[in-house]
């Protein structure tokens, strides 16, 4: 009877064991997903505005050919990036309603335009459509002498809001936002 039970509990171990095992887990992902908050400081709880979005990695490759000039782009990799306003917020002279966007630009030598569109959930920028667009805004274009790898945004404080930047190789993206 003692044989038995051990040998029923041990079958039951063994089962449970290999369930568990069978989970298959992806590896991490290629192009990372972050996110870039304003105010960036932790310490600030009521943050006005939000980008979670995917960080493609040059590796060699230029920006040109996984962004190419004058063709929308997703703003990053994967899915297109998704921008919060937690309140009403002014780009570009125009006023965006607080709420939920997909993220998209079109870049170029001198200038990117910038597009809040409001179809979420878009798996790069293949089903963009344009007549979601709620807002399209002009960002100037600048080169800095440090090159990044990963694809990048972050926040530099002007008075009332921030210059939302977008950086990757030595391109820089600087579009003001103020709330």
């Amino acid at each position: 009877m003692k044989n038995l039970f051990t040998i029923t509990l041990m079958i039951f171990a063994l089962a449970f064991t290999s369930t568990v095992h069978a989970q298959k887990f992806s590896g991490l992902d290629k192009s990372p997903a972050d996110i870039a908050s304003y105010p960036s400081d932790y310490k600030v709880s009521q943050k006005s505005m939000r980008v979670t979005y995917s960080r493609p990695q040059l590796k060699g490759r230029s920006i040109s050919e996984l962004a190419p000039a004058g063709k929308v782009w997703r703003t990053g990799a994967n899915e297109a990036p998704e921008i919060v306003f937690y309140k009403d917020a002014t780009i570009g002279g125009k006023v965006i309603p607080a709420g939920s966007y997909a993220l998209f630009s079109i870049p170029g030598e001198k200038e990117w335009t910038i597009i809040f569109n409001k179809n979420l959930n878009q798996w790069g920028a293949y089903s963009y459509d344009d007549t979601a667009d709620v807002l399209r805004v002009p960002a100037k274009v600048s080169q800095a002498p440090e090159s990044l790898d990963a694809f990048s945004i972050a926040y530099k404080e002007i008075e009332k809001g921030a210059h939302m930047v977008i950086g990757w190789g030595n391109t820089r993206v600087s579009l003001p936002i103020t709330f």
